[in-house]
């Protein structure tokens, strides 16, 4: 028999089947997950919320269940996090936010509705950065989130708790949320796996916005297998979601193993801006050298004006659309807000329509230039991160630099982790395709795995 330690760190995918299969108890993988929220919650701070007592009672319910046959799927029994901006029905949901902190509402996101119709258990609300504003999980009301593989450094943001959660073993997967790297980012912090998908694949029904148009929901998890099952228990159509968009959904698991040969992928070399950490540089050429190997066709490709877009151009629209949404709190309640916040929405609100027309215009224009340097391409490859997260609970802005563009453009782009620094930091490699190829990027993000 597993131990509790062996259980929490197996492969969702495994646990699954033997959940299925009656040869594990979820009360058992529960046991397991919350003995790691024991053993290392206080010191790594992922939750805001710990629903530990119910939890229990779910797992004691799904054992029930499966034992008389009515098993919901893979997912069922099985431990997962949730971020705390989603909405949760009956548990308190902050955004990371004071002004937040005792909201419980009435009613769940679309997305958190669909893992308890699928049996999921969540195990509690992850901390991040006050309503996802910072690449890090630097926030003054709830405490920084320290990285597992070295708790001197950040896990990077905002899904910073569910990263840091589900790399310690204290739950197998959990949907983030992504407005300018949100997922990927802490996912290559934390060694771990983390898909944005297309915009408007996942609904966003129930999520606290950041801004709405770069806003999306997506699978984290330890594996690229495991990020495909929750994936395809995420996708779907809501048509109470104005956001959402009626696309036909993938079978994610079915051709992860098919390979990239054939599969023509640009090699990011030239974004505009500075060279990358020579660790992370090194590390990403080993994992080219892998893509080539499995018999994909690779070719640089240089992007310059990218740099300059996304530090001066794209705030002016993310800050403005932050300013729409919470302009009233910022006016109302600014001494409830951290300061970080209070600066971003502040900045928004003194924007001018024209600013802000001249800048949607403006990365526009550029955007149709990136897909037509892109257009013959299959994919493209990058860092997730060029630099490492700074020490927990500082800022380091620079960790957007690669993320950022493909909430701009709304295409899906996965991360994968592929190797770790002298400081023991995870380091991840990002690939992007066009929309709605997310398997696309679930079975290259798969090469890439096996050969790390």
């Amino acid at each position: 028999m597993e131990t509790e330690s062996d259980i929490a760190f197996l492969p969702m995918a495994m646990v699954a089947e033997q959940i299925q299969a009656g040869t594990l108890s979820p009360v058992d993988v529960i046991d397991a997950a919350l003995r790691r929220v024991e053993a290392d919650g206080t010191r790594l701070n992922p939750f805001v919320t710990l629903t530990a007592d119910r939890a229990i009672a779910q797992a004691h319910e799904a054992e029930r269940e499966i034992a008389n046959g009515r098993y919901r799927g893979p997912l069922h029994g099985v431990p997962i996090v949730l971020k705390d901006l989603l909405a949760t029905a009956g548990i308190r949901t902050t955004g990371g936010s004071r002004v937040l902190g005792e909201w419980v509402p009435d009613e769940d996101a679309a997305v958190v509705s669909l893992l308890r119709e699928a049996g999921a258990i969540s195990i509690g609300k992850t901390g991040m950065p006050e309503f996802a504003v910072c690449p890090t999980s630097t926030n003054p009301f709830y405490g920084a989130v320290r990285n597992p593989w070295n708790e001197a450094y950040d896990t990077s943001g905002s899904s910073s708790g569910t990263a840091a959660a589900i790399a310690a073993g204290m739950a197998y997967c959990g949907p983030g949320s992504d407005t300018g790297g949100s997922i990927r980012m802490p996912a290559a912090a934390c060694g771990i796996v983390g898909l944005k998908p297309t915009w408007g694949r996942v609904s966003l029904r129930g999520v606290l916005p950041l801004c709405v148009l770069h806003d999306h929901v997506g699978p984290m998890a330890r594996t690229v297998r495991d990020t495909a099952m929750l994936m395809q228990a995420l996708a779907w159509y809501d048509p109470a979601d104005p956001y959402c968009r009626d696309q036909p959904v993938d079978d994610y698991l079915g051709r992860l193993d098919d390979g990239v040969s054939g599969l023509r992928i640009a090699v990011l070399t030239d974004d505009g801006g500075p060279a990358n950490d020579p660790e992370i540089q090194v590390a990403c050429e080993r994992s080219l050298s892998t893509l080539d190997a499995a018999g994909a066709e690779l070719e640089e490709i240089a992007l310059p004006n990218v740099y300059e877009l996304i530090w001066d151009v794209v705030p002016v629209l993310e800050d403005s659309e932050t300013a729409a949404d919470y302009a009233r709190w910022l006016l109302e309640r600014s001494e409830d807000l951290s300061p970080q916040f209070r600066e971003f929405a502040a900045s928004g609100l003194r924007r001018t329509g024209v600013e802000v027309q001249q800048a949607r215009r403006r990365v526009l224009n550029e955007l149709h230039g990136i897909e037509r340097a892109l257009r013959s391409f299959d994919l493209l490859v990058s860092p997730t991160l060029g630099v490492f997260p700074p020490p927990a609970g500082e800022e380091r802005l620079e960790l957007l630099r690669y993320t950022n563009l493909w909430n701009v453009n709304g295409w899906p782009a996965i991360s994968v982790p592929i190797g770790r620094s002298r400081e023991n930091l995870p380091i991840g490699l990002q690939l992007v395709a066009r929309p709605w190829q997310e398997a696309l990027t679930l079975r290259a993000a798969r090469v890439v795995e096996r050969g790390a």
